[in-house]
């Protein structure tokens, strides 16, 4: 693994699935419960629904960067993350899969803004982080 130059670091406990994560520095703090899927109220949010929110937030910017550094205008583009927990067959545990769903402007429904997901795919640190680990579906919408 190589190196890196860390920029920032993010902090947060967790009490666990049904309980509360807290940043470092408070400006998130949620209730987490499991989903009525999973067997829980759902009165709260999941881990799921957190990456997700995290995913899609880096891949869209990610995508505006590979946009502006190729010179595309990417104009308004949205990302929505879809994280899936399943069964793993191989161990009998967890895992999960993901659909990365991104909706680009007409004028990039072409292989110009095909092109671009794949390099922020690339790109994203979440995207890199995941590399391998889970199966990732990239829809351009």
């Amino acid at each position: 693994m190589q190196p890196m130059d860390t920029l920032y670091t993010a902090i947060a406990s967790s009490t666990g699935r049904d309980g509360r994560a807290v940043s470092s520095d408070e400006k998130l703090d949620v209730r987490l419960a499991f989903p009525p899927e999973l067997g829980g109220n759902g009165a709260g949010t999941n881990p799921e629904q957190l990456f997700a929110a995290g995913w899609a937030a880096c891949f869209t910017s990610t995508l505006g960067a590979v946009g502006k550094e190729a010179k595309v205008a990417t104009g308004a583009i949205s990302v929505t993350a879809e994280i899936s927990l399943g069964k793993d067959v191989s161990d009998g545990g967890f895992a999960l899969s993901a659909v990365l769903r991104v909706k680009l402007p007409a004028h990039l429904q072409n292989e110009t803004g095909r092109k671009l997901v794949e390099q922020a795919h690339a790109g994203c640190p979440y995207s890199k982080a995941t590399r391998g680990n889970l199966p990732v579906e990239l829809v351009v919408e």
